[in-house]
């Protein structure tokens, strides 16, 4: 399987999505994202079930980069508990994966 991750995280409006994408991009953790949405969200909050509106973000990365990144995320985000997820990137293209490479800070720089 490869090293290679989708962020999805869930923000409460677009201009939240962007900030937290460049900030990303910046440090290179994630080679892009695709911000969607609106989106409608329900789910469990506070012991009732609630509904929000939302845009929803998809970042590729390396699966090394998850703990920094999250962190990094956590740090801007505006939800007390905000969805950080990552899920594998089973298989790509050899070019595609030669690009995140490419675009994602070196891993190795990790001690």
């Amino acid at each position: 399987m490869s090293p290679y991750v989708v962020v999805m995280v869930t923000v409460a409006n677009r201009e939240e999505a962007v900030k937290i994408v460049r900030s990303l991009l910046e440090e290179r953790l994630i080679a892009c994202a695709n911000i969607v949405g609106p989106i409608s969200s329900i789910f469990w909050w506070e012991g009732k079930i609630d509904e929000a509106g939302e845009f929803l973000v998809f970042m590729k990365s390396h699966e090394n980069h998850f703990e920094r990144l999250s962190e990094k995320i956590a740090e801007i985000h505006s939800y007390e508990v905000p969805e950080i997820i990552a899920l594998p990137i089973i298989k790509g293209s050899q070019s595609y994966l030669k690009w995140l490479d490419d675009s994602l800070q070196p891993v190795s720089d990790y001690g």
